[in-house]
């Protein structure tokens, strides 16, 4: 499949996970891509493996710092103007850390809405003029289980994942007769650095967890199975989607 020929994406948090399979699965179907990461080591892996799939000429990078106002207009900015514009914005780009809800400090909540929730603002808002210029363009946040499921300890990453898919129900709303479109996936029981490690403290009680496996398959998937629901709700067989989420995650919360 070509679905992106043509297309012009720019996909956060590429450097690794979900992200990154993001970012190789557009290339693969004819897309170009800035991939753009804090991490510059992660971007680095992100450039190889594309050489090896072959598509690393329609790659470029940007080391941008979502949770940075000026860091998102110099560094986005830029790269989108590298672009010639825009078709497709992903915001892949996230932390997760878990804490007891009692001690949880305001320098612990601010550092979870900073990066997950405000940088999501932050690079949509930097965007929206590329992408409403073109007439069809997409927007693809990243909710998460947690934003209706019960993930104890988790409480700001819950809130920020819940306030994206309203912020992304609102722009869909708001810009739906300029022709964007702006989804949401919810991923879980996805296997990436975010979950292998998600900071749970050494006392975290797992029976609070409703459930903790999906119902398919032998455990968690690769973040490639989001990838590809990506591509179809970014390409044109996602047309008649929007303002709406797709939950993936093997059937764990059915």
């Amino acid at each position: 499949m070509n679905r992106f020929t043509g297309r012009k994406v720019l996909v956060t948090g590429a450097g690794s996970g979900i992200g990154q399979a993001t970012a190789l699965r557009i290339l693969a179907e004819g897309g170009t891509v800035v991939a753009a990461d804090i991490v510059e080591a992660g971007l680095e892996k992100t450039r190889a493996l594309a050489a090896e799939a072959g598509t690393d000429g329609r790659l470029g990078t940007a080391a941008v710092d979502i949770s940075d106002e000026d860091s998102v207009r110099e560094r986005a900015g830029a790269a989108i103007e590298r672009l010639g514009g825009l078709d497709v914005l992903v915001n892949a780009a996230g932390i997760l850390d878990s804490r007891h809800t009692e001690s949880m400090t305001l320098e612990f909540w601010n550092r979870i809405i900073g990066v997950n929730l405000t940088g999501t603002f932050l690079m949509t808002r930097q965007a929206l003029p590329a992408l409403l210029a073109g007439g069809r363009g997409v927007v693809v946040n990243f909710s998460s289980t947690s934003a209706s499921f019960a993930h104890p300890y988790m409480a700001a990453y819950a809130a920020t994942k819940g306030g994206i898919q309203s912020f992304t129900h609102a722009i869909a709303a708001e810009y739906s007769k300029r022709g964007l479109r702006a989804v949401c996936v919810a991923p879980g029981s996805i296997a990436s650095g975010m979950t292998r490690d998600p900071g749970l403290p050494e006392d975290a009680d797992f029976g609070l967890f409703a459930k903790l496996m999906p119902a398919l398959g032998e455990g968690f998937a690769g973040p490639e199975v989001v990838a590809g629901a990506i591509a179809m709700l970014a390409s044109d067989d996602g047309a008649f989607i929007t303002g709406t989420e797709l939950r993936i995650d093997g059937g764990t919360h059915m």
